[in-house]
């Protein structure tokens, strides 16, 4: 199986792409590749929107995942953030879409309690886990990177999870 993860913001939008590996032996977790769609804050919403459109289709393309993964709403104190983000999301939702993938949204404390352990887990402790759960030397650069290959592994684990259950 191969998931791509997408981590929304307003200034980087990351993204990472991780394989499931399953031999009789054992099941790894193999990263792809990540990175981040940096946006200029001097361009319109609507350029920054279609530059995160056009990259991750792009992306969806040249990866041919089987699912994508991105991170759900949560509530923000500011409201304009929260409105912003949510157009960074619904881009992010119709690339998927167009592309005719499946896709999965999980909410903050699902991800970091799938890949550290702990709902409240500081962003540095997220990076050091998606590190030695891919055999990376190093957390992945930028931290956004970072965590859209944790929201990917999240899907991998909920996945597998659900399969062991007999849940489709």
């Amino acid at each position: 199986m191969r998931v791509f993860g997408i981590d929304c913001g307003t200034e980087y939008t990351g993204w990472g792409v991780v394989d499931v590996v399953e031999t009789p032996r054992e099941r790894r977790l193999l990263p792809v590749a990540a990175g981040a769609i940096q946006l200029d804050k001097r361009a319109s919403t609507p350029q920054r929107l279609q530059r995160v459109y056009t990259e991750l289709s792009n992306l969806l393309q040249s990866y041919r995942p089987e699912a994508v993964a991105i991170e759900d709403v949560f509530f923000a104190a500011n409201a304009k953030s929260a409105l912003k983000l949510g157009q960074v999301r619904g881009v992010a939702l119709l690339a998927a879409a167009t592309a005719e993938l499946p896709v999965a949204e999980y909410a903050p404390l699902s991800i970091k309690s799938a890949v550290v352990g702990y709902g409240l887990a500081g962003k540095e402790q997220v990076q050091f886990m998606v590190a030695r759960l891919l055999d990376l030397e190093r957390a992945p650069e930028p931290a956004d990177a970072a965590d859209a290959l944790a929201i990917a592994i999240c899907h991998v684990h909920t996945a597998q999870t659900l399969a062991g259950m007999g849940v489709r």
